[in-house]
């Protein structure tokens, strides 16, 4: 997968997760959290959200990679990387 792609599988999570975000502009280097209202529960619907989307295992130890856009691509960029799916 390309990073757009990945940044769009990404979005789409977001948004399933938090539909209000859909069409806000999302700061690639600042963690979901601080940006808007987004909390632990959120996060472990995001991270399931991209498993469901992309087939990647998100364990509970990384959610702090996928907490931001830009963590989120570069996490998954390299677990795609590694399992021959990038």
């Amino acid at each position: 997968m390309t990073e757009d792609e990945i940044r769009t599988a990404v979005l789409a999570a977001l948004t399933s997760v938090a539909p209000d975000l859909e069409g806000e502009a999302v700061d690639p280097a600042i963690a979901f959290r601080d940006q808007f209202d987004f909390d632990s529960m959120d996060l472990l619907n995001f991270a399931i959200a991209l498993h469901d989307s992309l087939g990647v295992d998100i364990p509970e130890i990384d959610y702090p990679r996928v907490a931001s856009l830009e963590g989120s691509i570069a996490y998954l960029s390299e677990k795609l990387s590694a399992s021959g799916r990038s």
